[in-house]
C-alpha cells in the first residue's frame, strides 16, 4: 500500500499541518498569534457567509427572476455567483478585503518568496489584479477553497500566492 510519503503531493505537512511542531503560517513568516497571523477557519467561513448574503441581496435587487418567496432568494443563481466574483475581484484587488473580511477583522495579502529560508514575506498591501482574478475564479469553483495545505491555506490562495491574515 502506498503511503503519503511515497506518493508526494502539493500538500505540505501532516494532517494537522504541523509535522515539525511549528505554528500555522510559520513557513510563510507569519506570527503564530495576533495581528498578521493566519486567519482561523471559523472567521473565514463567517466572512464568506456575510459576503454571500450581501451578494444574494444585490442579485435580488439587480437580477430578480421571481417576485414571490423570500427576498434573498429572488435573484438569479448564476447572477449571485457573478456578483460574488466581481465583489471579490474588485475589493480584494483594491482594498485587500471583502465586506465580510472587513467585518470579521481579516485581510488578504500577497505572499512573496517561498518560505522563511527563501525570505518569504507578506507585505502590507493588497494583492494585484491578476492575483485577485485568479483567486476569485478559483473561489467560485468552491472545490479549490475546500482543499487546504498544511498551514490551512486554501488551494485558491496557494495558487494565487495570497494568504488571509488577521488585521
Amino acid at each position: 500500500m502506498a503511503t503519503r510519503d511515497s506518493v508526494g503531493s502539493w500538500l505540505e505537512g501532516g494532517p494537522g499541518g504541523h509535522d515539525d511542531g511549528s505554528p500555522r503560517g510559520a513557513r510563510l513568516g507569519l506570527p503564530p498569534t495576533g495581528p498578521g497571523s493566519m486567519a482561523r477557519l471559523g472567521r473565514r467561513v463567517a466572512a464568506l457567509a456575510v459576503d454571500w448574503v450581501a451578494c444574494l441581496a444585490v442579485a435580488a435587487v439587480l437580477l430578480p427572476v421571481r417576485a414571490d418567496g423570500p427576498f434573498l432568494l429572488r435573484g438569479d443563481a448564476l447572477g449571485t455567483l457573478a456578483v460574488f466574483a466581481v465583489e471579490n475581484l474588485v475589493l480584494v484587488a483594491t482594498l485587500g478585503h471583502t465586506l465580510g473580511h472587513r467585518l470579521l477583522g481579516l485581510r488578504v495579502r500577497p505572499v512573496v518568496g517561498g518560505g522563511p529560508a527563501a525570505g518569504a514575506s507578506v507585505p502590507p498591501r493588497a494583492p494585484g489584479f491578476v492575483q485577485s482574478l485568479l483567486r476569485a475564479l478559483l473561489l467560485c469553483l468552491v472545490l479549490p477553497a475546500a482543499v487546504w495545505d498544511g498551514d490551512g491555506r486554501g488551494l485558491h490562495d496557494r495558487a494565487a500566492g495570497t494568504v488571509i491574515v488577521r488585521r
